[in-house]
């Protein structure tokens, strides 16, 4: 590694961007591989969970450094405590490396000098001239609660003209959003977090004008009692929305009101992106089956919808074009019809998956414990050789069942991972229902050594049994089992978080 060039270590180095402290630990290997990290820590430097930015002040003082000596005269007079180090020089020009601007963090940086509301604005504001000045492009824009009108700083149209992400809320004036709008054209990501159902005029506006949205998403984020609004809160931004149909290919909707509007502009505007990687629905929407059937979306190789039928599910899988690879959603949150194993049944999501979705790696799915569902379950595993991760959970039982039914469906579903499950297969995550005796899990932890080392999840606190935990900690050690964790809820953060589009 130490004769490996920059220009090879720089690649090697970009792959580790999401790696905060691998990427912090090559900064003290020697001057070559600090210089050549640098810049890929700085592009973003505010997107690291490693870091406590409200307490650590290393941001604080390399910024405070740039500012020039008027304005460190006019801020000690302020009272405003800068750090004494920064009149020293900088190794590097920290802030020509970085492309990115992140409001609430600058915020908490700057409440490091003084905790006074003017003395903080103030501050804010010098801070962006320097960012305005000093970036030579910005990609990356986070200006949640943002304060100032940035877009009046001399360089910010210029700055601003390559911003490829923006997140924002909708609580910001609209004014704003007009501003912007008037050269930041080509955002290619687009995340809006709604803070009150009144629609923003300025967002819709900003939406209209941009030439290559790809990633949309709008998340409701809002304490409010349904009131019958005389106006329909979702209207224009899914009118403005159908317009980038062409270019979207990621959609995320988490609208809280939706589903109290009796019109059908969502459903009727949805078969319309069929340019869709990723699709996530988070609200009950009914689709009849003519829109359904119109609802054919080739290109698709994410799907999470929560709340609503399994019959729609299964019916966007059917349509899909063979490409998806994650099929999600919170088994607890579906609409099942238990007393029908045809269309719309459990037995017939499952059968949709193997014959239509031959590269699907992640899945939830639910299943009555009848040996009609495990015959179908295993024919899944058999048929999808990708298949890498498995939610389960047991629906649908006889309410009879007593603990040593459930210990018998937790040994048949073991025994059937044993005899079936893919060799990519890693990861599996059993809610509710699902039980095993400690022989039981040893047993299928013996059978299992020599493939990919297993992550299990369970929402049974088996970890306090001190049984299991010298059980699951032998077999840590012998690398059988690759983690193993307690989940009192059904957890699919780590399935999303991995989309990347």
């Amino acid at each position: 590694m130490s004769k490996l060039n920059k220009d090879i270590l720089f690649l090697i180095f970009e792959e580790l961007q999401k790696n905060s402290k691998s990427l912090f630990s090559c900064l003290l290997v020697n001057r070559l591989w600090c210089e050549t990290v640098i810049p890929i820590l700085w592009r973003n430097p505010w997107c690291y969970n490693s870091i406590n930015y409200r307490i650590k002040s290393s941001l604080f003082i390399i910024i405070s450094h740039y500012l020039i000596d008027d304005i460190k005269e006019f801020i000690t007079n302020q009272r405003i405590q800068l750090p004494s180090c920064s009149n020293q020089s900088l190794l590097f020009d920290y802030l020509s490396f970085c492309r990115s601007i992140n409001v609430d963090i600058i915020n908490d940086i700057i409440s490091i000098g003084s905790p006074l509301a003017y003395n903080q604005f103030f501050m804010q504001q010098k801070f962006y001239y320097l960012f305005m000045k000093k970036c030579p492009e910005l990609k990356y824009f986070d200006m949640m609660s943002i304060k100032h009108q940035i877009f009046y700083i001399p360089e910010a149209m210029v700055r601003l003209e390559s911003l490829c992400e923006l997140r924002c809320d909708t609580i910001i004036d609209s004014s704003y959003f007009y501003g912007l709008s008037q050269f930041c054209k080509y955002i290619q990501r687009l995340l809006i977090v709604s803070m009150n159902p009144k629609p923003n005029h300025g967002i819709i506006k900003l939406i209209e004008v941009q030439k290559k949205l790809k990633h949309f998403e709008w998340v409701d984020n809002f304490d409010d009692d349904y009131t019958d609004y005389d106006y329909d809160p979702y209207e224009e931004l899914l009118l403005a929305l159908e317009k980038k149909a062409e270019s979207l290919n990621y959609l995320k909707i988490v609208f809280f009101y939706l589903c109290n509007y009796e019109h059908t502009l969502f459903q009727d505007m949805l078969p319309k992106f069929d340019k869709l990687k990723v699709l996530i629905i988070d609200d009950y929407i009914s689709f009849d089956e003519k829109q359904l059937e119109k609802l054919k979306l080739h290109e698709l190789e994410v799907l999470n919808i929560e709340r609503n039928k399994i019959n729609v599910i299964s019916s966007i899988i059917e349509n899909s074009g063979r490409r998806l690879k994650k099929v999600l959603f919170d088994p607890n949150n579906i609409k099942y019809e238990p007393f029908n194993f045809n269309e719309g049944s459990l037995i017939n999501f499952i059968r949709k998956i193997y014959e239509n979705c031959p590269l699907i790696e992640y899945l939830s799915i639910a299943f009555s414990p009848s040996e009609e569902h495990f015959v179908e379950l295993e024919k899944l595993l058999k048929i999808c050789k990708n298949l890498k991760s498995l939610l389960l959970i047991i629906i649908f039982d006889n309410e009879e069942d007593t603990y040593e039914d459930y210990l018998k469906n937790g040994k048949e579903l073991l025994k059937m991972l044993i005899r079936s499950s893919p060799n990519n297969f890693k990861e599996i995550r059993f809610c509710y229902k699902f039980k095993f005796s400690s022989e039981i899990l040893k047993e299928f932890l013996e059978k299992w050594n020599g493939r990919h080392a297993i992550t299990l999840f369970t929402t049974e606190n088996l970890g306090e049994n001190y049984i299991y935990k010298e059980l699951t900690n032998k077999y840590k050690r012998d690398g059988v089992i690759k983690d193993f964790k307690y989940l009192p809820y059904v957890d699919l953060t780590e399935y999303i978080t991995e989309i990347c589009f």
